[in-house]
């Protein structure tokens, strides 16, 4: 997996949930105080929230608030983050009025910070080079699990920090491969056992698994069953027989034969 070009990285790390993370009542309120607010809440999916092609949305939001938001772009002047505060307290007033319920606990989070000061209202240090992945395709999963899910995810959700998140090339097939019988049986154990038994799918783990080189056409296939996968688990119905194809289609392309196939046989970990 090193070799592919892809990239795995966190979700996102507020440095204090009560304040950023929000329940759908919360944000029909802010928007019916000021429409602007739905510029910046976006719809968020947890750890616990993944399922395997597929996720439980929890009717959960977060205020994204970038570093220096909304002056970016302008934070070499002089009382650059005084200014953004005021530019931000203007533009998104009830977001503002909410957060400022916070402000002690938000502006504690710098002491964490080693020399480096952020605006209060904003979200903690996280993911400063890689934001707009979240609104590529990708794959989510959680960091620790006894379950090994992937979702793939070509709607922009943001994720939390008990979360992963893939981009790159080819991100359906790894979805479908991910989720499929022959990775269970052959790299479950290469991911560390914890208490309970859940286990641990951080990146160092994934570089050293062996993923066959596919091409465009190869992914689209997969990315048709996986997407048809997903909207029928959406409706509660029976994806088990698509579930078999991606297993024998990734079966045949690793050459298994009729006896490793059926030794492996067809592994339901949800």
């Amino acid at each position: 997996m090193k070799d592919w070009e892809i990239q795995i990285n966190y979700g996102i790390k507020t440095g204090f949930n009560d304040a950023f993370i929000i329940s759908g009542e919360k944000r029909k309120e802010l928007m019916e105080q000021d429409p602007k607010s739905a510029e910046i809440i976006r719809p968020l999916l947890r750890g616990r929230d993944i399922k395997r092609y597929g996720y439980e949305f929890a009717d959960l939001y977060l205020l994204f608030i970038p570093w220096h938001f909304p002056l970016q772009n302008d934070t070499t002047i002089q009382g650059a983050s005084e200014k953004a505060e005021q530019a931000f307290e203007k533009q998104y007033p009830a977001i503002y009025n909410h957060l400022l319920k916070y402000k002690k606990e938000l502006s504690n989070r710098n002491k964490a910070e080693t020399g480096i000061r952020y605006e209060w209202y904003a979200l903690q240090r996280w993911g400063a080079n890689y934001w707009e992945d979240f609104y590529k395709q990708k794959i989510v999963y959680p960091n620790m699990t006894k379950f090994l899910p992937f979702v793939y995810d070509d709607k922009g959700f943001l994720t939390n920090q008990k979360c992963f998140i893939v981009t790159g090339k080819y991100v359906a097939f790894l979805t479908a491969f991910f989720n499929s019988s022959l990775f269970k049986y052959c790299f479950r154990d290469n991911f560390p056992e914890l208490l309970g038994g859940t286990r641990e799918l951080s990146k160092i783990f994934f570089d050293k698994i062996p993923v066959i080189e596919i091409n465009s056409e190869i992914n689209l296939i997969f990315e048709t069953i996986v997407t048809e996968i997903q909207t029928l688990r959406t409706q509660k119905d029976d994806t088990r027989l698509l579930e078999v194809e991606i297993d024998n289609l990734i079966f045949d392309l690793y050459q298994l034969t009729p006896e490793e196939k059926e030794l492996i046989g067809f592994i339901e970990i949800q």
